[in-house]
């Protein structure tokens, strides 16, 4: 039994799919039970515990041989990196007495250790808890997940502007869900000593330039990159609701990510492009006649 956190989000959804699609048998982890008409019908089970009560997930884990860890994200309103330390904390406290044979655990390219660098030093710390403790444990550092330029889509369809925090032209390890959630349960399937840490992304590198084309041929119009000063990234965060304290830790990890760019040379590559990521996207969305 395979246990899935985070399988209601864009990545623990697709290795809940890629899982069923192999026959292996399916519990996802959610702490809403509102959530659970999601699954049904699909073969997966649905067990309800909060990450923030150790007993409880350890309780479902117990069920299972191994499991899918990510690390849930925090309300942007706010700290995001005090909230998301604190998850670590608890779901490491949960692999206690588990009982499970190996985890596979979502991490970020970049990963790094620091203070108040958002996803950067809350998953690093997650990785070094992670391979010292006795379960073993294959990390996947991610590229920059291609979903985050989801929310953009209306706004691109109307004024035809890409906003982008990075220069226009840099390219970046990007991975689209699918992907991630394929090669997230080929790992949960292998054998024990397939552990440490790998780099997961797309099959080439794409700068926001690359972005801007795929949703230019997609939506058949202009499409062209908007970068955001470095000095208004902690203005922009905050405009779009987040406390101060997430807008600094957001901008932050983004300085860091610019400044100390992790560009493996050895990665696991996916194979969806951004062009078919964006079709897909634009597709889904496209209003009915």
């Amino acid at each position: 039994m395979m246990i899935i956190m985070g399988a209601f989000g864009h990545v623990g959804s697709e290795v809940v799919k890629a899982l069923l699609r192999e026959e292996q048998d399916v519990i996802v982890v959610t702490h809403d039970p509102g959530h659970a008409w999601r699954w049904e019908g699909t073969g997966a089970q649905v067990a309800l515990a909060d990450v923030n009560d150790p007993d409880a997930l350890r309780a479902v884990f117990k069920e299972g041989r191994r499991a899918f860890l990510l690390n849930p994200p925090a309300a942007v309103d706010g700290d995001t990196d005090k909230t998301e330390r604190r998850t670590v904390a608890r779901l490491l406290e949960a692999l206690q007495g588990s009982g499970l044979e190996k985890v596979v655990a979502e991490s970020t390219s970049g990963a790094r250790p620091g203070e108040r660098l958002g996803d950067l030093n809350v998953l690093w710390e997650l990785e070094e808890r992670l391979q010292h403790q006795p379960i073993p444990a294959a990390i996947n550092r991610a590229g920059f997940y291609m979903c985050n330029w989801d929310a953009q889509l209306d706004a691109v369809r109307e004024s035809g502007d890409l906003v982008s925090l990075f220069p226009a032209d840099l390219r970046l390890p990007m991975a689209a869900p699918r992907d991630l959630g394929e090669i997230a349960a080929r790992r949960l399937m292998s054998s024990l000593d397939d552990v440490g840490v790998q780099h997961v992304e797309g099959p080439e590198r794409y700068s926001a330039n690359d972005v801007a084309a795929a949703f230019a041929a997609a939506l058949q119009r202009d499409v062209r990159v908007v970068v955001t000063p470095r000095e208004q990234w902690e203005a922009s965060f905050r405009g779009l609701g987040f406390s101060q304290a997430a807008a600094e830790s957001y901008a932050r990890m983004t300085g860091a990510t610019l400044d100390g760019l992790d560009l493996p040379e050895v990665s696991i590559k996916g194979r969806v492009t951004i062009d078919e990521y964006v079709r897909d996207l634009v597709e889904a969305t496209r209003p009915s006649v």
